[in-house]
């Protein structure tokens, strides 16, 4: 058994039931589940869902992303041993904090396995809520070269790098491209202000003008209740994006709830609290592999520069990263994985056929 075989890499070949293509994003895959079977498991299983809501099972691999590549190391390492069901298990955590705090639900109906969801179709808010605690990274980037306007938000002068802000920002940008939305640039990832989301809620897939309110006390809190758990773990949650959508219960009343991730070290900055009051960053998240990767290759312009991404994917396919560039991510996201969860984390002997026996015995969704 070598470390390359306990990677699950390729996640949308599983022979699980569906009548649509496989999803397959950077990290994730999904399957729709036909009608036949969601409705089946809904009725076996219980779930506080409407009857003929689709469900689908969602699997996380191992790969890792980073500057829109992914990235592959020596020895057939197609990913990072034990990142997927880190990944998973901090999010379930958080999402279970959230509702045990009556904040909202999240997509999560049930996880079959470390690297397996089953979640329900929800109608995605089309922004990145991000929330940021310290100013650091692309925020960073551009006060030091003069912005002092971020999403509407003035801040003010003299801040330092890497400090604490004021206060709580949220910073949204667009998810995927709107169109014809007044003072919105139709592109991926733009900055946008809480006046934009009030005078065109209906174009960013809000119900109503009172959820943009609630969106925003769910994102606040939510990043709260994280901020402080980290803290008695001695860590600092320095900035995160949340995801939001509408589902419907069993009783058909539509709800807002967190979709996608939350509070993990692929969609956040987390740092260790001692090595910051001694005056060191050190990252527990993803921004550690980045760094490597900017010190790893001689041109860094070739990761940052968004014209460049023909020889950006270049890089990421033809070059093999030292192996122990992948374990030490690999460690990051077990360790703080279990500082949260307070449970540790097992690397699978052979992660696919775990998944596809569990989905055929407990679920029949195998063909």
């Amino acid at each position: 058994m070598t470390l390359a075989d306990q990677v699950l890499a390729t996640n949308d070949d599983l022979p699980i039931r569906t009548h649509k293509p496989v999803h397959s994003g950077k990290v994730r895959s999904v399957y729709w589940l036909t009608e036949q079977d969601s409705r089946r498991l809904i009725e076996e299983k219980g779930y506080n869902v409407a009857a003929d809501a689709p469900l689908a099972i969602m699997v996380i691999s191992d790969r890792i992303s980073a500057f829109d590549c992914i990235w592959h190391g020596q020895g057939g390492l197609k990913g990072v041993p034990g990142k997927g069901a880190a990944l998973n298990a901090i999010s379930n955590h958080w999402f279970n904090l959230f509702k045990q705090n009556g904040l909202a639900d999240s997509h999560i109906l049930d996880v079959p396995h470390p690297l397996v969801w089953i979640v329900q179709k929800a109608k995605p808010i089309m922004i990145e809520a991000i929330c940021r605690q310290y100013i650091t990274g692309s925020m960073w980037r551009a006060y030091e070269k003069g912005e002092r306007n971020f999403c509407g938000i003035e801040l003010p002068e003299g801040l330092k790098k890497d400090t604490q802000l004021p206060e709580l920002l949220m910073t949204p940008s667009t998810k995927g491209i709107l169109k014809n939305i007044p003072g919105v640039p139709e592109a991926d990832d733009v900055n946008i202000t809480r006046k934009n989301i009030e005078e065109n809620f209906a174009a960013f897939n809000f119900s109503s003008p009172d959820d943009i309110q609630l969106y925003e006390k769910l994102l606040s809190e939510g990043f709260n209740l994280i901020s402080q758990a980290l803290s008695e773990v001695n860590q600092i949650f320095v900035d995160t994006k949340f995801e939001f959508g509408y589902v419907e219960d069993a009783s058909g009343n539509e709800k807002l709830i967190y979709m996608d991730e939350v509070g993990t070290p692929d969609s956040s900055r987390i740092w260790d609290e001692h090595e910051y009051q001694n005056g060191r960053i050190v990252e527990n998240s993803k921004e550690g592999f980045r760094q490597f990767l900017l010190n790893h290759f001689p041109d860094p312009d070739i990761l940052l520069n968004k014209e460049r991404m023909t020889e950006r994917e270049a890089l990421a396919r033809d070059n093999e990263l030292p192996s122990e560039a992948l374990m030490d991510i690999s460690r990051t996201y077990i360790n703080i994985a279990e500082k949260i969860t307070g449970k540790s984390i097992q690397l699978s002997n052979n992660p696919k056929q775990e998944i596809i026996n569990i989905l055929s015995d407990e679920y029949g969704l195998i063909d």
